[in-house]
C-alpha cells in the first residue's frame, strides 16, 4: 500500500469484513474486460462465501479464472467544503472455489441466513433452493484496509487521550 499511514489495523479490517452487508466482486470478464458486480457475502473468519445462480457472467468468469477481488466500503462521506471524502474500505484478494457438497452448501447458507435474516429460521428456504443455488467460497490471499487520512488522524488523536 502506497499510503501506509492510512492502513487500517487488522482488527478494524476484520470488523469491516464481519459487519458490512455488501461488497463489489471483481473478476476477469469477457474479452479481457474486468467485470465488477455487487454481492452479499458472509465472512466466517477464514473465507468469504457468496451465493449465486448457477449460471451467469460472474460464474462463467470464475470458471475461467478463479482469481477475484472484493471491495467492501465501510464509510464514504463526501465533505464538499474540503473537496474530499472521508472513506474507510477493505480490499480482499482471493481465489474462488465452487462448493460442491450439500453439507458445505447448507453450512454457508446458514451463515448467510444468520447474517441477513437474524432470528429467522432459514431451513425451509435452504431446502427450497439447495439443489439450484451456487455457493462460492473465496479463499483469502490478502486483506488490506485503508481510510482517509483525516480519519487516521482522528483515530490517532483518540488514542492519545486513552
Amino acid at each position: 500500500m502506497r499510503r501506509f499511514k492510512q492502513q487500517l489495523p487488522a482488527v478494524e479490517a476484520e470488523r469491516i469484513l464481519r459487519n458490512s452487508k455488501c461488497c463489489v466482486m471483481a473478476v476477469s470478464g469477457d474479452d479481457g474486460f474486468p467485470y465488477a458486480v455487487p454481492v452479499n457475502y458472509v465472512y466466517d473468519g477464514t473465507a468469504i462465501f457468496i451465493h449465486s445462480a448457477a449460471q451467469g457472467h460472474k460464474i462463467d468468469a470464475l470458471k475461467r479464472n478463479p482469481k477475484c477481488s472484493l471491495c467492501i466500503v465501510d464509510k464514504d462521506d463526501v465533505i464538499p467544503e474540503e473537496f474530499t471524502s472521508y472513506f474507510r474500505s477493505v480490499i480482499v484478494f482471493g481465489k474462488a472455489h465452487f462448493v460442491e457438497t450439500t453439507d458445505e452448501k447448507i453450512a454457508a447458507l446458514r451463515l448467510l441466513g444468520d447474517k441477513y435474516s437474524p432470528g429467522i429460521d432459514p431451513e425451509a428456504e435452504i431446502a427450497r433452493f439447495i439443489k439450484t443455488v451456487c455457493i462460492v467460497r473465496i479463499d483469502i490471499k490478502s486483506v488490506t484496509g485503508k481510510e482517509a487520512i483525516e480519519l487516521t488522524r482522528e483515530r490517532n488523536h483518540d488514542k492519545a487521550y486513552l
